[in-house]
């Protein structure tokens, strides 16, 4: 199959410069004859790679050469060039940001992503790349600092509109059945990488006793973990305290669903550390909190809490086993196709969740002052919540690790590729598609081996929603022209090209559009934390409800 030509997208708020194209064959490695190969220069656009740079490339080669060129990638652009690379060629690519160079090389030994090695002194911005083999396609964003990153975001930010990383049956990383793991690590490294979203199943220790308190952490009709129980406070909810006490820019998004039966209440959480109200709220309400979306039925003593609006985000009416579902309070749609009968199936459960993806990169998020966006449609931003995992208990090669083995890959190659794309087949004109947010992705095995991608390429599709809050509204605008110096009387004119007779005003500022100052996304140096709500030990109130261990 013919190698496809190069290509690069910026996905990042800073445009790039492609400046140095340098290109390497291998040498041969065993006996024969070397016949240097001298590699064609060419004016064409050159792209791609992700991974580590390898300061052995040039002497491990077998021929060099290296141009200098020019190739702009404007943010949110992809480009497409005319060059064919060749096969088992080792490339490095050179970009300039604001007269700082950043280099990477591809393709990478182990084909994961790759933060760009900067070659100036104190850098002021850090990327990632991630580079495509099969399509010749690399893939640039802005790193982010992954226990923190939703410092990088205003608190007037509506829940709804992030790109949020999650993990489903959240707490399966225990040696348990292969039917029942979903996780390869624990939740403390989870949220340390990046990950707000937990899925967590429970039941009753003890179902036919109403006054057993107990809550297990299981996975259906099985316990996590099969070496003991393992419980929801003492097992979970504490690590997840330590992680927000240490991290108060972030929030927990937990959704919680009881499995099995039962009569244990539910008990009102801390509201120094739970955000309980029934409504999706803004980041700044949800810092340094768990938000819960609740996935079981009230007791008659709760439904009239937060005057009367109920108990947490309502998902009691989730649906089950569907391919684009809405909860009756509006405020959740959901992708949990779950019954994959057959491995030949997973092709189905990877569009469903690509499909579920273009419609939460459609939606608009209201900010303060955006007028444009605060249409009714806009306002009605649900949760978009999709879920990649799958299982069959009954065939082996449909358990989680099987699935999430080609679901995983898949959904980080569309990001990747297609995600909120401007010139996708859906948008062929390039019409304004939205924020580009992923909503909530829900995956399995995240995190093995190390390999992080996919929470990457989510939380690298926060970079328009960034750009927007760092934009001035039309209402700025309008406050800066009405705050304008005044000459006998009248407002300075901004642009005078218009009147001839107008002297020329030499000691004018010159205005300029700086889109790679030092507070763009991808720098080093994070927004200054807002003070998150004081927090108090979860442990002063039941936390649905306390657990006594057995």
């Amino acid at each position: 199959m013919a190698i496809p030509v190069l290509s690069i997208r910026n996905i990042s708020t800073t445009p790039l410069e492609l400046k140095l194209l340098e290109r390497f064959e291998p040498a041969e490695e065993k006996g024969g004859v070397n016949i240097t190969k001298i590699t064609r220069t060419f004016s064409g656009f050159m792209s791609n790679i992700t991974s580590p740079t390898s300061p052995q490339l040039a002497q491990k080669a077998e021929s060099f050469s290296h141009q200098d060129v020019s190739i702009p990638i404007a943010s949110f652009e992809t480009k497409t060039t005319d060059i064919q690379p060749k096969e088992k060629e080792n490339l490095r690519l050179t970009f300039e940001v604001n007269g700082e160079r950043y280099r990477v090389d591809a393709p990478t030994p182990n084909q994961r992503s790759t933060v760009l090695k900067p070659l100036s002194h104190n850098p002021s911005y850090e990327f990632t790349a991630v580079y495509l083999p099969k399509f010749s396609f690399l893939t640039i964003f802005s790193s982010t600092k992954l226990n923190s990153w939703m410092s990088n975001l205003k608190d007037e930010t509506p829940l709804a509109a992030l790109s949020i990383p999650g993990t489903h049956n959240s707490p399966t990383y225990h040696t348990a059945l292969p039917s029942v793991r979903c996780q390869a690590v624990s939740v403390k490294d989870q949220l340390n990488n990046g990950i707000r979203f937990l899925d967590i199943r429970v039941q009753p220790s003890d179902p036919n006793n109403p006054n057993e308190e107990g809550l297990i952490l299981v996975h259906s009709a099985f316990p996590v973990s099969l070496t003991g129980n393992k419980y929801f406070r003492r097992d979970l909810v504490q690590h997840i305290n330590k992680f927000l006490d240490d991290n108060p820019t972030e929030t927990i998004i937990m959704s919680v669903k009881r499995e099995g039966v039962g009569r244990a209440t539910d008990q009102q959480l801390n509201p120094a550390r739970w955000f309980t109200e029934n409504r999706i709220p803004t980041l700044g309400e949800a810092r340094g909190k768990i938000v819960m979306i609740r996935r079981f039925g009230l007791d008659d003593s709760l439904k009239g809490e937060n005057n009367g609006t109920g108990f947490c985000i309502d998902a009691e009416s989730w649906p089950d086993n569907c391919a684009d579902g809405t909860c009756s309070s509006g405020e959740i749609r959901v992708q949990d196709f779950y019954e994959v009968a057959e491995s030949v199936n997973i092709e189905k459960k990877i569009k469903l969740s690509t499909d579920q993806l273009e419609r939460a990169a459609k939606a608009v998020a209201v900010l303060p002052g955006d007028m444009a966006a605060a249409s009714a449609e806009s306002a009605k931003q649900p949760l978009f919540v999709n879920f990649l995992s799958a299982s069959n208990f009954w065939r082996a090669n449909c358990w989680p690790d099987r699935i999430a083995a080609k679901v995983n890959p898949s959904v980080t190659e569309f990001l990747c590729r297609k995600h909120n794309e401007s010139m996708s087949t859906e948008h062929p004109e390039g019409a304004n598609i939205g924020d580009g947010s992923t909503g909530i992705v829900v995956c399995d095995w995240v995190g093995i081996d190390g390999d992080w991608d996919l929470v990457r390429c989510i939380l690298a599709m926060n970079a328009k929603l960034e750009m927007r809050e760092k934009e001035p509204t039309k209402e700025e605008h309008v406050s800066k022209e009405e705050d304008a110096p005044e000459m006998n009387g009248a407002p300075v004119e901004k642009d005078a090209s218009e009147e001839k007779d107008a002297p020329e005003e030499k000691d004018a500022p010159e205005e300029k559009d700086a889109p790679g100052e030092k507070d763009a996304p991808g720098e080093k140096d994070e927004p200054k934390e807002t003070d998150a709500p004081d927090e108090t030990d979860a442990s002063d109130k039941k936390v649905i409800p306390d657990e006594k261990d057995p």
